[in-house]
């Protein structure tokens, strides 16, 4: 079964726009609620029974169960009928709200995030139709349910055999777009192991380096805005908040950011086609830059993106590129000789690498390219228990099956980034 996400911008009437804000602001009131429901719920277990507060304490039962998700769509049901608004808007879309935010509290008892917090107007940014009619688009838009026909501007050609399962409706500062979640009854095969072999290392100084001596320099998405930004941001501090004039501020610094974002992405992506034209293997030291960006260093990780490319962009591109994508242990890459294998210590100071036992010298982020590089050949080399270039058996029928579903729409996708 093969699974994608496009998106296409939406051009909705004023009506249409109404009631796309309508949804969002009870979806809010929905998620606002819930999320209060259970952090009373988690506040009336924290007190001892002899040592509550003076002020106010959360009383509830003791055997009153946790609002979970599937009790909290039974209350939803029922106060449905005593609140018109909930009424009016589709249930399903209701139902995706709490499921989302079960979502996000698992995440956060897991610790693995944050806990979920109350969302204001501009928070609450997207809703979900989990169900789509199946003859829903046209050459002209798509039919979503409570918003009737929507004009879009398809900017690519969605191949008959793909059925749309779900679509989401997402609001940013340039207009709204529509995601949807296409579905084809078709099994792919991963892309096989193959052709000339790359290793990267991603960094501040550069943006990445590749075991053939590549460096490509950081740009400062950021900086080349920043004075605009600052400049808006000081303005709106002197403004009312919520007056007509604060909003309009508000929307000119969400399209500044957006701007950046944009920037950013389709400077990625055209990377990633530059690396895919020269290699047939790529591998990428598997981080976590969750960490990275919480440190002294946090905004220029966070402004280089490297998370978005190494794990959502790269692996996407490679993918349609044919290109084998793989990650390797990061521990001690560059503290290793790619051509002795010996171990050359060194700190973050120093940025020449140079092996005192067999006399290699090279830039210190192209050794842990290399490095990286051949450890990637490795571990092809001993999941498929033979060489990385006798590895492509399969690739033949791989690329006449990825031609008979893409074929239609491969040069309209790589135009549009």
């Amino acid at each position: 079964m093969l699974n994608m996400t496009w998106e296409f911008k939406l051009e909705p009437t004023a009506e249409q726009i109404a009631e796309i804000e309508r949804i969002l602001t009870v979806c809010r009131n929905v998620w606002n609620f819930a999320l209060a429901e259970r952090k009373d719920w988690l506040s009336s277990r924290k007190s001892p029974v002899n040592a509550c507060a003076i002020s106010r304490e959360y009383i509830i039962p003791t055997d009153a169960p946790f609002p979970n998700y599937v009790k909290q769509a039974k209350a939803l049901t029922k106060a449905k009928k005593q609140v018109p608004e909930l009424a009016s808007v589709n249930a399903q879309v209701l139902q995706q709200t709490l499921r989302k935010l079960e979502v996000a509290w698992e995440s956060w008892r897991l610790k693995r995030s944050g806990l979920p917090r109350f969302k204001n107007q501009a928070r609450m940014r997207s809703f979900v139709f989990p169900q789509m009619l199946k003859n829903c688009l046209s050459s002209e838009g798509i039919k979503l349910p409570q918003l009737g026909f929507v004009k879009v501007r398809w900017s690519r050609e969605i191949p008959e055999l793909f059925q749309v399962k779900q679509s989401r409706v997402v609001r940013r500062a340039s207009g709204y777009f529509v995601l949807l979640s296409l579905q084809a009854d078709i099994d792919i095969p991963d892309v096989p192991a193959h052709g000339h072999p790359i290793g990267i290392d991603v960094g501040i100084e550069y943006f990445l380096s590749t075991s053939d001596r590549e460096q490509v320099k950081r740009p400062r998405f950021f900086n080349k805005l920043h004075r605009k930004l600052k400049l808006l941001q000081r303005r709106l501090k002197k403004k009312q908040k919520g007056s007509s004039n604060s909003l309009e501020l508000q929307r000119k610094i969400g399209r500044v950011h957006q701007r950046i974002a944009d920037t950013r992405k389709d400077w990625h992506f055209k990377l990633a086609h530059h690396l895919c034209d020269h290699a047939g293997m790529i591998f990428v030291e598997d981080l976590d830059f969750r960490g990275l960006a919480k440190g002294m260093l946090g905004k220029h990780v966070l402004d280089a993106g490297l998370g978005q490319f190494v794990n959502q962009i790269l692996p996407w591109v490679c993918w349609k590129r044919d290109v084998y994508y793989g990650k390797v242990d990061p521990r001690r890459t560059s503290q290793e000789c790619p051509d002795c294998g010996v171990e050359v210590r060194k700190d973050l100071s120093v940025r020449i690498h140079h092996c005192h036992n067999c006399g290699s010298i090279k830039p210190r982020d192209v050794a842990a390219g290399q490095v990286i590089c051949t450890r990637g050949q490795r571990g092809v080399e001993n999941a498929c228990g033979v060489e990385a270039a006798g590895a492509g058996v399969t690739r033949s029928s791989w690329l006449a099956v990825k031609q008979e579903i893409f074929g239609v729409t491969q040069r309209l996708s790589l135009r549009t980034h």
